[in-house]
């Protein structure tokens, strides 16, 4: 999944340095740079808002933040979809 980042912020953290290691091994065995490797793990986990919710918590972030879905379907989407159900 490709995470397409706007404009940057440049934060200085300090990793241990076992976990720097650990890191930069798995980012060369993806043939990629540890700086990128970092930034896409970071990235990813932003975009996954609903993974320390519960699911009734997730439901109502997902419900306000990522409609889709929500809206009722109109009269010939229900008909064509009871067809299918054979109903």
């Amino acid at each position: 999944m490709d995470i397409v980042l706007g404009t940057t912020k440049r934060k200085m953290i300090d990793i241990p340095e076992e976990v720097l290691r650990r890191l930069s091994v798995k980012a060369a065995r993806r043939g990629m740079d540890l700086k990128k490797y970092i930034e896409g793990l970071l990235a990813r986990d932003a975009a996954d808002m609903t993974t320390d919710m519960d699911d009734e918590e997730a439901y109502r972030w997902l419900s306000s933040n990522d409609p889709e879905g929500l809206v009722p379907a109109d009269e010939k989407e229900q008909e064509r979809f009871r067809k299918w159900l054979e109903l």
